[in-house]
């Protein structure tokens, strides 16, 4: 699975006119799937996206991860993670799952997610048309690919 993490001092996605979910401080967490992802990608990922020191203590350095700021999770589900651009100008999506295995990919990874960062985690919905906003803090930017764990 791939990740874009973004800190944010705030975040929220709207489908339809109605928001569906908000965070104040914490992480926008854009993520996509493929076939091969396994129980233990989701795993490592949530672990690694909960772990991550990316907030700044008393001294201003990035040395928080988002639990120990108390911060929020948004998780929007990303299939263009995969786009493919080597050939032509249009973006090929093969290699992102199909929705009948990433939407149990997507569910399963919330619920891990949930369960790392001990809190409820807002998401949009799988498919839907949506509309993200957020205020990005630093900006700081990362990206994770379960496949590529260096």
């Amino acid at each position: 699975m791939r990740v874009v993490i973004q800190r944010v001092s705030e975040a929220s996605v709207t489908i339809e006119g109605n928001k569906n979910g908000h965070i104040a401080q914490g992480l926008l967490v854009l993520a996509g799937f493929t076939n091969s992802d396994t129980p233990e990608d989701l795993s490592w990922t949530a672990k690694k996206i909960v772990q991550l020191r990316i907030f700044s203590d008393a001294e201003d350095k990035m040395n928080l991860s988002v639990q120990e700021v108390d911060g929020g999770i948004l998780l929007i589900s990303q299939f263009t993670l995969y786009a493919l651009t080597k050939k032509g100008n249009r973006p090929s999506y093969i290699n992102a799952a199909p929705p009948a295995v990433a939407i149990p990919l997507y569910e399963q990874f919330h619920q891990v997610l949930e369960k790392e960062l001990g809190k409820e985690v807002p998401t949009g919905i799988f498919g839907a048309d949506m509309k993200v906003a957020l205020v990005n803090d630093g900006p700081v930017t990362i990206t994770i690919d379960s496949q590529n764990r260096e």
